[in-house]
């Protein structure tokens, strides 16, 4: 989906609903819910952990323009 291997924005948001996880390629791995403000630096992976769909804000994406388009 991101075109490559892993993630390359960095982003910073908070989780409404839902739990997500990512994971970054140096192995360092964390999981937010409800409540929770990330930032994930670039060079990541994430899924959403469990059957509940996610909900979050993101402040800022440095790529959401484009990765997160639909056309």
């Amino acid at each position: 989906m991101v075109g490559g291997e892993s993630c390359q924005a960095k982003h910073v948001g908070t989780v409404i609903s839902g739990q997500m996880a990512a994971k970054h390629n140096d192995g360092t791995e964390k999981v937010f819910g409800p409540g929770d403000v990330y930032v994930i630096e670039p060079d990541h992976n994430g899924w959403v952990v469990g059957d509940e769909e996610v909900v979050a804000f993101e402040f800022n994406s440095t790529a959401a323009q484009t990765y997160a388009k639909t056309d």
